[in-house]
C-alpha cells in the first residue's frame, strides 16, 4: 500500500498485474487443475521477466532492466 500522499508507489505492481490478467491470463483457456493454474502463472511470470519487450523499458526485456541496474 502506498503511503500518504505518494499514491504512485504501487504504480508498478499495478501495471504489472494489470499486464498480467488481460494480456496473459485472458489469452489462454481456463485451468482445469490447481497444478495447472501453478504452471500458467509460473509461464506468465517467465514470459514478463524473459521474454517480454515493452516500449517502456526500450525494447528490452524486464530483466535486463534489473541486470543493468545493478
Amino acid at each position: 500500500m502506498s503511503r500518504p500522499g505518494t499514491s504512485y508507489d504501487n504504480a508498478p505492481i499495478e501495471r504489472w498485474w494489470n499486464e498480467f490478467k488481460l494480456n496473459w491470463l485472458a489469452s489462454h483457456s481456463m485451468p482445469k487443475t490447481k497444478q495447472d493454474l501453478i504452471d500458467l502463472i509460473e509461464a506468465g511470470i517467465y514470459y514478463f521477466n524473459y521474454v517480454d519487450r515493452t516500449t517502456q523499458r526500450n525494447g528490452f526485456t524486464a530483466i535486463f532492466i534489473r541486470r543493468e541496474a545493478a
